[in-house]
C-alpha cells in the first residue's frame, strides 16, 4: 500500500485569528518545502498533524485512517523536530536521545539500537558521551533531528530545521534531509528559501493560513508573470516567495 497522508479541509482557529484555514492537500514519500512568513500557519499545520493542538474542523488521515483514531498506531510512525532548540544542555546527546527514545517506548536492547543508529545517521557518534551544552548550533540541530528519526518514522516533520546555522551547516543538514526523503513523507517547514529550493519536491506556498499553491519549485518559477524582474539576476524561488506571498498578494 502506498504511503499517504491526507489532509482534509483543516482549520485552526484562535480567537478571531484563523490560523489555518480550509487545508486539503495529500502527501506521498518525497520532500515537500512548507514556505510561508512567520505566522503564516507552519507551526500550526505541524502541530495539527502531531496532535499537540485539536482542530476546529476537517480532518487527517494516515493511509486512510484518522490520525486520532490511530492514535499511537499512527504517533509511532511520526518523527517530529521543533523549532525551537528545546534540548536539555547538561545532558549527553546519547543520554537525550535515549530519554526520548523511553517517551516513544523503546526500552532494552531494542532502544540502546536505535540510539545508536540514529547518532550514526547523523554522524555524532563519536560526541555521544559529550553535553549538548557545548555543541554547535548546528549539531544540537542534529541531536533534534536524531530524534525525530528514531523508531525509522515514515512521517517526518520538520520546523525550521536550519535556523540560526551558519551556511555550511544549513547545507550539510538540507542535503541529509534529502537523503531521508527516499521512502519517507518529509515536510519541512521554513522561511528560508534556499532550503528548499535544492531539495523539495513539491512547494507549498502558504499565507495567512491559507494553501495558495502546490507545485514543483520549477513550475512555481515559471508561473511568474513574464514581466517579473529577477531578483538576483535569474529567476528564482526567492522571486515565487516575494510575488505570491508578498503584499501585492495579501
Amino acid at each position: 500500500m502506498e504511503l499517504k497522508l491526507e489532509l482534509e479541509h483543516l482549520t485552526k482557529r484562535y480567537g478571531e485569528n484563523t490560523a489555518l484555514d480550509d487545508v486539503t492537500i495529500t502527501l506521498t514519500p518525497g520532500t515537500y518545502g512548507l514556505l510561508g512568513a512567520n505566522g503564516a500557519g507552519k507551526s500550526t499545520l505541524m502541530n495539527l498533524i502531531t496532535d499537540n493542538v485539536k482542530r476546529d474542523g476537517g480532518k487527517i488521515c494516515f493511509n486512510g485512517e484518522d490520525i486520532l483514531s490511530l492514535g499511537d498506531k499512527f504517533r509511532s510512525q511520526l518523527g517530529y523536530m521543533p523549532q525551537q532548540q528545546g534540548v536539555y544542555e547538561q545532558m549527553t546527546a546519547e543520554s537525550f536521545i535515549s530519554y526520548i527514545g523511553r517517551l516513544k517506548g523503546l526500552k532494552g536492547k531494542a532502544l540502546r539500537a536505535q540510539v545508536d543508529h540514529v547518532l550514526e545517521l547523523v554522524n555524532l557518534s563519536d560526541v555521544r558521551h559529550k553535553k549538548v551544552g557545548g555543541f554547535s548550533g548546528g549539531m544540537k540541530q542534529r541531536v533534534l533531528l536524531a530524534q525525530a528519526l528514531l523508531g525509522s518514522p515514515k512521517v517526518l516533520l520538520l520546523d525550521e530545521p536550519t535556523a540560526g546555522l551558519d551556511p555550511r551547516e544549513r547545507v550539510r543538514i538540507r542535503n541529509f534531509i534529502k537523503e531521508l526523503a527516499q521512502d519517507r513523507i518529509v515536510l519541512l517547514a521554513t522561511h528560508i528559501v534556499t532550503d528548499i529550493e535544492s531539495i523539495a519536491d513539491q512547494v507549498l506556498l502558504l499565507k495567512k493560513g491559507k494553501l495558495l499553491r502546490v507545485d514543483t519549485p520549477q513550475n512555481l518559477i515559471g508561473a511568474l508573470p513574464a514581466d517579473w524582474k529577477p531578483v538576483m539576476g535569474v529567476l528564482s524561488l526567492e522571486d515565487v516567495y516575494l510575488y505570491f506571498l508578498g503584499e501585492q498578494h495579501g
